[in-house]
């Protein structure tokens, strides 16, 4: 693959999945733009799909859409219950999705979070997210205190590691349950069994490969359907907006606001909701010239790192 590459570092407003600064690549190809973003800790096979997404945006382009415009929630990061109740009143989003059990003992502070959305969004709908860190007896215990200081959960995701953990989770709680890692991370998620185990299905199409592979496992989950970011700037976000307006259906608002996050862009105009929905793209966004001098990667031997990794990666992708 013949790209042009270019490393970018954006701090974030709050440490969000233990990081205060968000890396990642734009690849430039024949259509526009693409990111490639996986984070550190995630191996070269892993990080093959992110590559493919950015490839199918830069080179290939998109399926056409079926909306012009996706409902999206708020993200509420592991913060104090003012902050949360001030992210959610910012919004203008009906939905808040809240991150909980960001690390042992934080039960108290999860549930002056969730009450503290509860009283900012109204008769809004709150779902919080769990990030696999719970047994199954925690989950069970802390789904339902959150669930009642929350006056009723949307859905809980992805509380526990395993399909089968979920399983009995679903079984042993009232409140529905949405699986994420179990999806994106399995070893062939377009076969992976989680209708049993899970009520919707959380996609993620920047690490499944793109929008048409996502598109498959939604058809082969056969579960109502969430599109949530994984924390990319404008140009990556844009394909999964892509993905989100060409769903046949999309029951929930979507986890694409999360550019709220970032302290900074690579694009003019950012990709933020209005009114708690987002425009669909028509095309990859450009990247602003001035957005680059300023967010690229200051340190020369990480942004070597990004380089070594992104042409590792790359040879693991099927060639033409």
């Amino acid at each position: 693959m013949d790209f042009d590459t270019f490393v970018y570092a954006i701090p974030l407003r709050t440490r969000f999945r233990g990081i205060t600064v968000r890396e990642g690549m734009l690849i430039r190809g024949a259509v526009g733009w693409g990111e490639f973003c996986p984070f550190p800790e995630y191996d070269d096979r892993e990080a093959a799909g992110w590559l493919a997404t950015a490839v199918e945006q830069a080179e290939v382009g998109w399926p056409a859409p079926v909306r012009d415009r996706v409902p999206v929630n708020c993200t509420v990061p592991a913060v104090d219950a003012w902050r949360a109740e001030q992210i959610v009143r910012e919004s203008g989003c009906a939905t808040a999705k809240v991150k909980v059990a960001d690390h042992p003992g934080s039960l108290a502070d999860d549930l002056a979070r969730v009450a503290a959305v509860r009283a900012a969004i109204g008769d809004g709908a709150i779902r919080v997210d769990a990030n696999a860190v719970w047994d199954v007896e925690t989950a069970v215990r802390h789904i339902g205190e959150i669930d009642r200081a929350a006056g009723g959960l949307q859905y809980v995701e992805q509380p526990c590691r395993t399909v089968e953990e979920l399983a009995e989770v679903r079984r042993r709680v009232g409140v529905p349950i949405a699986a994420d890692e179990s999806i994106r991370r399995a070893e062939d998620p377009l076969r992976v069994a989680v209708s049993g185990a899970a009520d919707v299905a959380v996609l993620k199409c920047t690490p499944l490969g793109g929008v048409r592979r996502a598109l498959s496992v939604a058809a082969a989950a056969g579960l109502p359907t969430v599109v949530s970011s994984a924390l990319e700037t404008s140009i990556g976000l844009a394909a999964q907006i892509r993905l989100a307006a060409t769903l046949p259906d999309l029951e929930f608002a979507c986890g694409l606001g999360t550019l709220a996050l970032f302290e900074g862009d690579l694009v003019t105009d950012s990709l933020l909701p209005v009114g708690g929905y987002l425009p669909v793209p028509t095309a990859p966004p450009e990247p602003d010239p001035a957005r680059l001098a300023e967010f690229r990667h200051p340190d020369p031997e990480r942004t070597k790192w990004w380089l070594r990794r992104y042409e590792r990666v790359s040879a693991l992708l099927p060639s033409g």
